[in-house]
């Protein structure tokens, strides 16, 4: 793509900001972060012609040839939202757009939120909390994720969590055992699989009381890289997340550090120091999370926190943990963003001795694990 020629665009049919949301979430051909970016100005793109498209994509911040690839979606775009929109109807689900009203207006508060997602079920107007924690907790790790699911849905708390096994699943079914409980399961795949496998029924009876959740389109397995993804909706819908056991690096310590991103609160039940399960807890406690050991502990937090509806902002935040640079190109960029510095991307690029399109690339995904921000110029830095 050479800068200073305008991308040809095939004559079509005016397609609806709905349509094309849904088609740029529902892109193999696109990476996600790059689908949620451009989700976000598609009059800047979308609806006029493009003449100098390896620009435009530097200052959207994605990569040219993603740009490249979501204007070559215009055209079936519409097709594809009829398609995903079938999928999911035959799945007794229905997409939720960001063009839509009832979008969760607590989802725009992420740096990338999804264009769309499947909602199976209906997304209670209660306050939520989230629990999350190992899928191989022991049986103090669930049964405490019982006991505090079931006092959070017996005190009119939606219990919000990932649909894994172990602490996630105790969750959901300690909210469903209390008469009018609620409960949301955000999925690492799309609806219509049995993932994990034998948890088909549960999923049956929190989209009765609750919902099942994916911004993944219908029918895609799950990937390693979904479920980090995934843990962004899982804080952004909650006002606050417990953790109740998870190692040092896992998926529950990020759904903590994307509920801190947000201002929302973060509880850690403490554990055995010899247990690795406890170690993430345990660190958390440290950094300043809150220390809970009922259910009362956390409702006396929520007080204040659920005043102003789901995901108020906490009155005092936790301080992130310190964490590790990830290893490859990722740990690299992190490595030369130290806190308060900003980096432009061609400045990264030189400095990594790296293509900028790869940068580009990179720092979208570690943008959408909340590890970096994108600042106006377009400038990136670490977040924490």
């Amino acid at each position: 793509m050479v800068p200073g020629v305008r991308l040809p665009r095939p004559p079509m049919p005016p397609t609806s900001d709905r349509d094309l949301l849904i088609a740029l979430n529902s892109s193999t051909s696109l990476a996600r972060a790059a689908a949620c970016r451009l989700a976000l100005d598609l009059d800047r793109w979308a609806r006029r012609p493009v003449d100098f498209p390896a620009a435009l994509a530097l200052e959207m911040g994605v990569p040219p040839d993603q740009l490249s690839r979501a204007l070559a979606l215009l055209a079936g775009a519409r097709r594809a939202a009829e398609q995903e929109s079938a999928s999911a109807g035959r799945l007794g689900a229905r997409l939720v757009t960001a063009a839509d009203p009832d979008y969760p207006e607590a989802l725009r508060h992420l740096d990338l939120p999804p264009p769309a997602f499947a909602l199976r079920g209906a997304l209670p107007e209660e306050p939520a909390v989230a629990i999350v924690g190992s899928r191989r907790a022991d049986p103090y790790g669930l049964d405490a994720a019982d006991l505090f699911a079931r006092g959070l849905a017996a005190a009119g708390v939606t219990v919000v969590s990932g649909f894994a096994r172990g602490v996630d699943a105790a969750a959901h079914r300690g909210a469903l055992a209390v008469a009018g409980g609620r409960t949301v399961a955000v999925l690492g795949c799309g609806l219509g699989v049995d993932y994990p496998r034998g948890h088909a029924g549960l999923g049956d009876e929190i989209a009765g009381r609750g919902a099942l959740v994916s911004e993944f389109p219908c029918g895609t397995g799950p990937r390693g890289w979904h479920f980090p993804v995934r843990n962004r909706l899982i804080a952004a819908l909650s006002a606050g997340t417990l953790v109740v056991q998870a190692a040092l690096r896992s998926g529950s310590l990020i759904t903590a550090r994307h509920a801190l991103d947000l201002g929302r609160e973060v509880w850690a039940l403490p554990g055995r120091i010899f247990d690795e399960r406890s170690l993430g807890p345990n660190s958390l406690i440290r950094d300043g999370a809150r220390l809970v050991q009922h259910p009362l502990d956390l409702l006396d937090c929520l007080t204040g926190v659920t005043r102003s509806g789901r995901g108020g902002p906490s009155p005092e935040p936790a301080q992130p943990a310190a964490r590790e640079l990830p290893p490859g190109l990722a740990g690299k960029l992190l490595g030369l963003l130290p806190p308060g510095l900003l980096q432009t991307p061609d400045d990264l690029a030189a400095r990594a001795g790296e293509p900028l399109e790869r940068v580009l690339g990179e720092l979208l995904e570690l943008e959408l694990a909340g590890l970096v921000r994108r600042r106006p110029g377009p400038v990136y830095g670490a977040v924490g």
